[in-house]
C-alpha cells in the first residue's frame, strides 16, 4: 500500500507528499509499480484530501478548505518546517462535486500508473471524516446536518472510484475512535455513524475495510468503539491497524478479531519487515526526524538484514 497521495493540487496538506493527478506524476508512479511487480507483489495506491489539516502556504496563500470554517489543533507541515494551523474556509456548496470529479480523475492516473487497485482515505480527519463527524460539519446544505446528509459527499467519492476499478479493487480506510490530526473531536454517536457508514458501503461490493484501530499513532483505547461489532457491519475483508506488534497481530488474527493486519510506522526503518516478522529479527526503530524529510536519509537508506534494498530500474 503508498503512502497517503494527493488526488489534487488542493488535496495538499503536507510538504514533500505525492500525488497523483499529473502525467509526470503518473510516469514516476510507474517506475515504482514496476518494481513491485517484477517481486511478484501488488500495490495500492491510497486516494487522499487532507482538507483543514493544511496550511495556505502550501496553496500559494489560499486558505485549505472544509466542510466547515473549524480550526485544527496542532501544526503543519510545510516546506518551511512545522507552522500552526489556520482556520479554513468552508467549501461552498457547487464545489463539492467538483472534488468528486477530481477523485475519479487520480482513481483512473492510479490504473493508468499500473496500480492492482486503490484505498479510498477516510479516515484521520482528513476531507472525508471531516464531513462525516458532526464535530467538524456543521452545513446546513444537502451535505450536512442529517447523518444521510453527512454521509453524501464520500459515498459519491466511493461512487466515482469504484465505478472507474470495480468494487473489488477498492478499499476504504475508516478511522472512527481517533482524535488526530487536530485535536478533531470524535462524532456524537461513533457506533451509530459509523455503522450506518459501513452498511450505506455494502451497496458498493468493497474488497476490504482497513480500520484503525484507537488513537492514531497513540494508543489503542477504544474511547467506546466496538471494533468487533463494525466488523461484522461490512461483508468484505477487515484489516486492522494501529500500534501492532507482532505478537498482538497474532493473537488478534488467532481470535478471528480481524482477516489482515496492516503496519505502517515499523517499515521506515526495516525495508524487509516481512522476514523480520517472519523470523522474528529484531526491529530497528526509525526517530521521528526520520518520518519526514523529503529524500532518501531516514527514508529509504535504511539496510535490510542482509544489506540495501533496491527498487527495480
Amino acid at each position: 500500500m503508498s503512502e497517503a497521495t494527493n488526488i489534487s493540487a488542493q488535496a495538499r496538506g503536507y510538504a514533500l507528499t505525492p500525488g497523483i493527478w499529473t502525467a509526470e506524476q503518473v510516469e514516476a508512479w510507474q517506475r515504482v509499480t514496476r518494481g513491485v511487480h517484477a517481486e511478484d507483489g501488488r500495490m495500492v495506491l491510497q486516494l487522499w484530501h487532507t482538507g483543514r489539516i493544511s496550511h495556505p502556504s502550501l496553496h500559494g496563500g489560499a486558505l485549505p478548505v472544509a466542510p466547515s470554517a473549524i480550526k485544527p489543533d496542532g501544526q503543519a507541515f510545510t516546506n518551511s518546517g512545522l507552522q500552526d494551523h489556520v482556520t479554513p474556509r468552508a467549501l461552498e456548496t457547487d464545489e463539492i462535486p467538483a472534488i468528486v470529479v477530481d477523485y475519479r480523475h487520480a482513481a483512473r492516473c492510479a490504473k493508468d500508473a499500473g496500480f492492482d487497485g486503490v484505498e479510498i482515505h477516510s479516515a484521520n480527519n482528513y476531507l472525508l471524516e471531516q464531513f462525516i463527524r458532526d464535530s467538524t460539519n456543521q452545513r446546513t446544505d444537502r451535505y450536512g446536518g442529517s447523518l444521510e446528509n453527512r454521509l453524501r459527499f464520500p459515498l459519491a467519492v466511493v461512487a466515482v472510484v469504484t465505478e472507474v476499478w470495480g468494487g473489488d479493487r477498492v478499499g476504504i480506510r475508516i478511522s472512527p475512535g481517533t482524535t488526530m490530526p487536530g485535536g478533531t473531536p470524535l462524532d456524537s454517536s461513533p457506533m451509530g455513524t459509523y455503522g450506518a457508514y459501513l452498511d450505506a458501503l455494502a451497496q458498493f461490493g468493497l474488497m476490504y475495510i482497513h480500520d484503525i484501530e484507537g488513537v492514531t499513532q497513540m494508543s489503542r483505547d477504544a474511547n467506546g468503539i466496538d471494533y468487533p461489532a463494525l466488523r461484522r457491519r461490512f461483508s468484505g475483508a477487515y484489516i486492522a491497524n494501529n500500534n501492532y506488534t507482532r505478537e498482538l497481530a497474532e493473537q488478534t488474527l488467532a481470535e478471528g478479531n480481524a482477516d489482515l493486519i496492516s503496519m505502517g510506522r515499523s517499515f521506515i526503518a526495516n525495508p524487509d519487515l516481512v522476514d523480520r516478522l517472519r523470523t522474528g529479527a529484531p526491529l530497528a526503530d526509525a526517530p521521528k526526524q526520520y518520518w519526514y524529510g523529503g529524500n532518501a536519509t531516514g527514508y529509504s537508506d535504511w539496510p535490510g538484514m542482509q544489506g540495501q534494498i533496491k527498487l527495480a530500474a
